[in-house]
């Protein structure tokens, strides 16, 4: 049987980078090899992927967040069109609207070949971060973003898109629903789950027995940061003896650091330590409005520990308010602050939500994922090859 031919573009394609980089790896780990012939191109990532050839494409930073990069295909556009030319792709998957993402649209078509994209980033929201101090220019970049989320997603044929909120905001930027599939996150249950609970590891982080409230996420000002620092100086005031855990690094972490000084600051943790982390702790606390879908929050679900998170983004459709976990206003501190306190001073509240969690996770399975993109790809060849 003929293989379907595959050129995946993203900008960054280093393991575990973020979420959106981890539902990349999830899709590339489970390629059926004998069905599917994939060519990567990246700004930044391993020279093979899979055993499968990767194109490395020159790339700039982004003022203000230096762990992120774009390629820039300008000056390799030539030999790059050769390379997609002689490898002859049925689909090409666009990871996002960057001049990468736009140079393979363009490229899908010239060479007659459909283009699939994932929505990972809630660009729009990201705008009142990157552009504060220059607040004049705040709604001109919005519009220009909408038209460029507008124009890319609406000439690629499958848009998946990980939660109905998400799609129901796309769809008033315009962006046309006939192009758009609900395609949730995944979970792995075997590493985030209750088992994984270790009280004494925690205690030897901590240095004490009290109550735990986790963050895990990279430390940059777009996850809502300011609300977690307004929650810690709360606690703080009131004199709760909570212990604050932060996991996860960022160009935000200095400034955060002085200002949460009594916080525990773990880094950047692995998967295995962050299940631990999740599982031993009593409250995950989550006050970004910036998320498509929100994997920590689903993996906190899954490991059993309750959550308190905005109640914004994409995150809050798998969160039933007072079922399985709270939701609250992004910006009120106090909000956040009664409703962590409950749980921790509430045991039957506490266990109803890692019950009803864990039930709740249950329902986001990679391999089921997995398998429908796989199919949705053959598809989209399948079409192509009869036109």
């Amino acid at each position: 049987m003929r293989k379907v031919r595959v050129v995946f573009f993203a900008d960054l394609l280093i393991s575990d980078f973020d979420g959106a980089v981890r539902t990349m790896f999830q899709l590339i780990g489970k390629i059926p090899v004998d069905q599917f012939d994939f060519l990567f191109v990246c700004g930044l990532g391993p020279k093979h992927i899979k055993g499968f050839e990767c194109i490395h494409i020159n790339t700039l930073g982004i003022p203000g967040n230096k762990s992120y990069r774009f390629a820039t295909p300008l000056l390799q556009k030539a030999e790059l069109d050769k390379k997609l030319q002689a490898f002859s792709p049925d689909v090409i998957h666009i990871s996002t609207p960057s001049p990468l993402g736009i140079y393979a649209l363009k490229a899908a078509r010239r060479l007659g070949a459909p283009a699939l994209s994932i929505y990972h980033t809630h660009f729009i929201s990201y705008v009142d971060y990157y552009v504060k101090n220059f607040p004049f220019l705040i709604n001109f970049t919005k519009q220009r973003v909408r038209d460029i989320l507008r124009s890319f997603y609406n000439q690629c044929d499958t848009v998946y898109v990980p939660s109905n909120s998400i799609m129901r905001e796309l769809a008033d930027e315009g962006i046309s629903p006939g192009v758009m599939k609900l395609w949730r996150r995944g979970v792995d249950r075997r590493l985030f789950s209750p088992l994984k609970r270790n009280p004494e590891r925690m205690k030897r982080l901590t240095g004490n027995n009290n109550p735990c409230i986790l963050f895990a996420s990279r430390l940059v000002w777009e996850k809502n940061l300011q609300t977690m620092v307004n929650v810690y100086n709360l606690i703080k005031r009131r004199g709760l003896r909570y212990n604050f855990i932060v996991a996860g690094e960022g160009v935000a972490r200095e400034a955060v650091e002085k200002r949460m000084p009594g916080a525990i600051f773990a880094g950047h943790v692995g998967h295995e330590r962050l299940a631990e982390m999740y599982a031993s702790s009593d409250v995950f606390f989550f006050p970004s409005a910036t998320e498509t879908f929100g994997n920590v929050v689903l993996e906190a679900m899954a490991s059993g520990l309750p959550c308190v998170i905005a109640d914004s983004g994409g995150s809050g459709d798998f969160v039933e308010d007072g079922v399985d976990g709270f939701r609250c206003n992004p910006y009120d501190a106090d909000g956040f602050l009664n409703r962590i306190t409950k749980i921790i001073e509430q045991p039957g509240l506490a266990g109803q939500f890692s019950e009803k969690g864990r039930e709740n996770s249950e329902k986001y399975v990679w391999e089921r994922l997995a398998s429908e993109y796989f199919e949705d790809l053959r598809c989209l060849s399948s079409h192509l090859l009869v036109v």
